[in-house]
């Protein structure tokens, strides 16, 4: 999400430029673009290589599978807490070193609520391979939609106000879920990943049209959320209907 603050650029130099994206000349955009999926794949190797330690140690999945077991709901808002505090980092620091502090927050804190959807689909039909499959589905929805963009150029901001009240929306199905007891099905895991297709969609748009130059890093960062939520409801869906095989 853009949270353009015009303060933070007039004195910067450690980011190096300023000016939006799409206003600046061929060289400094590719630059910026480069540096945006750059980052982004770095913090999904980084995600991953800490899930791979995560699950190997004991010491380490143990107690954060007992956290979840005990109150899952805590840990979501402390979840919500560490990834509001990691995206203001990142958007509105003016030193580059806090923004990649926020990208660390936010990884870390991706990493530890993952910890038992991948434990669960890791012990889950070990033939279906949902974890590759669901990897794959993500890659090529990630793909699809970042490539139109691109090709278009097409500017979805005007999808803000929707994802907003839709965000709102389904956290409120799920606070209803937890109260009454009642289960988010398939029906509810696609459309989270329809609404998250709409994020990469809005968030890879704001990338060409509402960024600066030098916010690689905030940028990097809103994509990884929205890859990193769709994967986990893709995941849930193709658990949802290899059980139901």
């Amino acid at each position: 999400m853009n949270n353009y603050n015009p303060e933070y650029y007039d004195q910067d130099t450690t980011a190096g430029g300023g000016g939006f994206a799409i206003d600046a000349v061929a060289s400094d955009r590719a630059t910026f673009i480069r540096k945006t999926y750059a980052h982004l794949a770095g913090a999904i190797l980084l995600f991953m290589g800490l899930e791979f330690i995560i699950l190997g140690t004991p010491a380490l999945l143990n107690p954060i599978m007992g956290l979840f077991s005990v109150s899952p709901w805590m840990i979501l808002i402390a979840f919500m807490g560490a990834s509001w505090i990691a995206s203001s980092m990142a958007s509105s620091a003016k030193s580059l070193g806090t923004q990649y502090v926020g990208l660390g927050i936010f990884i870390v804190a991706e990493a530890i609520i993952f910890v038992p959807i991948l434990f669960f689909a890791n012990e889950f039909r070990p033939e279906a391979h949902v974890i590759p499959v669901a990897a794959v589905i993500t890659l090529c929805i990630f793909g699809g939609l970042t490539a139109y963009v691109f090709v278009t150029g097409a500017d979805f901001s005007f999808l803000g106000g929707f994802l907003t009240i839709a965000m709102f929306a389904a956290l409120g199905i799920m606070v209803g879920s937890w109260l009454f007891g009642f289960s988010l099905g398939l029906f509810f895991t696609g459309a989270m990943i329809l609404l998250m297709s709409g994020f990469i969609l809005y968030d890879t748009s704001n990338i060409l049209h509402h960024y600066e130059t030098n916010q690689y890093v905030s940028a990097s960062l809103a994509l990884f959320a929205a890859v990193a939520t769709l994967f986990w409801y893709v995941l849930r869906f193709v658990m949802m209907f290899s059980s139901n095989d």
